[in-house]
């Protein structure tokens, strides 16, 4: 590795603007209608785990739906399959809104998933195509920065739009908002995919495309490590109403605004990474930042066990802790589109699809292990953020060379 990374490209800010709301499908689709679930029940009368269900038929989307993209987008273009995609979304949240019987909403949600995550995955793909593997770094960290405003507003706005339309409105408003990145996409998004990505796409189908990723030991530590740091995200996501309105007692207010904070500090520190990477190589940046992330992991837990300062002790432990993921992310994800670039879009696909995979596992962890206390939620935390930093520094980092630009 070298000890210093080059001057930092021009910032194409229209591009990253764009790529950023790429990037939004999700948390909008998760955060903005969190607060309307009881709503929901109540009116399809479903029971609470019917209502969940909803929920985890969109993180099941997402974790499948992001295979198939990667490799279209690599042999067909990033737009077409983007805007298939974008178009998938927009049909299944209007089914959403109509939804008669929670069966169908549960349906819908699903295939909503499904059309979303086209965004995220040609989103990166684009990126990799543009820009070296540090500028991949820093154009990743200001996505965050755009795609981070999502869980900030995004539970404020849910909230607004189902007081005055009820939770049917939470998805005409996504519709909404298919329909504008559709025409932004139609509008500014230009082809990124170069001749040898669609000749390489072109001659192997998508399976040998996959056996192929994983067969690079550097690309699969950097898969698992942001895997795991994904699954630390979504442990917090499924588990943080309960932690701060049930084991605290706090209002849906406060929640809120811990949830936003967290998202600050999330934003906050992937705009460091930009920062520091002006100085360090992003796999410096990485491994430094996985240790620190360790650290604040074990503290949390020590604090969720012993129930030192109560609330305000791991309240803050967990905003260090999660804070941490904005200078992982970034480079994780940059690290493994750097391996081979031209199976950037196949790549995209599998760290997303991984992701949401793991995170599925560590809620349902986080869930069946749930005590009316903040520690499992710590220890699920804790032992993905000591499964990454095996993968970063037994399969990511060992042997690195200096990698494709």
């Amino acid at each position: 590795m070298t000890n210093a990374s080059p001057p930092p490209a021009h910032v194409p800010w229209r591009l990253v603007l764009l790529l950023g709301a790429l990037t939004a499908f999700a948390p909008m689709s998760i955060d903005m209608y969190l607060s309307s679930l009881p709503s929901i029940g109540r009116t399809l009368n479903a029971a609470p785990d019917q209502t969940q269900a909803t929920l985890a038929a969109f993180f099941a989307g997402m974790a499948i739906g992001q295979v198939f993209y990667g490799p279209a987008s690599d042999r067909f273009g990033r737009r077409p399959p983007l805007l298939v995609g974008v178009g998938l979304f927009i049909a299944a949240s209007i089914v959403c809104a109509v939804a008669p019987n929670i069966e169908t909403l549960i349906a819908a949600r699903f295939v909503q998933a499904l059309g979303g995550c086209a965004g995220p995955v040609i989103a990166r793909a684009v990126v990799r195509d543009r820009f070296s593997h540090t500028d991949t770094a820093r154009v990743l960290s200001l996505m965050t920065l755009i795609m981070g405003l999502a869980p900030v507003l995004a539970p404020q706005l849910g909230g607004v739009v189902q007081f005055v339309a009820g939770w049917r409105g939470v998805f005409w408003t996504l519709v909404m908002f298919g329909v504008l990145i559709a025409a932004w996409v139609v509008l500014s998004l230009t082809e990124s995919r170069s001749a040898a990505t669609e000749a390489q796409a072109r001659s192997e189908n998508p399976l040998k495309a996959y056996v192929a990723l994983f067969g690079m030991r550097r690309l699969m530590g950097y898969a698992l490590a942001g895997a795991l740091n994904g699954a630390v995200l979504f442990t917090y996501i499924s588990g943080a109403p309960d932690l701060v309105m049930g084991t605290y007692g706090h209002s849906p207010l406060v929640f809120n605004l811990v949830f936003a904070l967290n998202a600050v500090g999330i934003i906050g520190a992937s705009q460091i990474n930009r920062f520091l990477l002006r100085r360090s190589t992003p796999d410096q940046v990485l491994a430094r930042a996985s240790v620190a992330s360790i650290v604040a992991a074990l503290l949390l837990t020590l604090a969720a066990w012993t129930g030192f300062g109560g609330q305000w002790t791991v309240l803050p432990l967990l905003f260090a802790a999660l804070s941490l993921y904005g200078l992982m992310g970034g480079n994780t994800m940059a690290g493994a589109l750097s391996v081979d670039p031209q199976r950037a879009g196949s790549t995209s696909a599998l760290m997303g699809s991984a992701s949401f995979g793991a995170g599925a596992v560590a809620s349902w962890a986080g869930a069946a292990l749930h005590d009316g206390t903040p520690r499992p939620v710590a220890g699920v935390m804790f032992a993905c953020l000591v499964g990454s930093a095996l993968a970063i520094f037994l399969l990511a980092l060992p042997g690195a060379k200096k990698i494709q630009a």
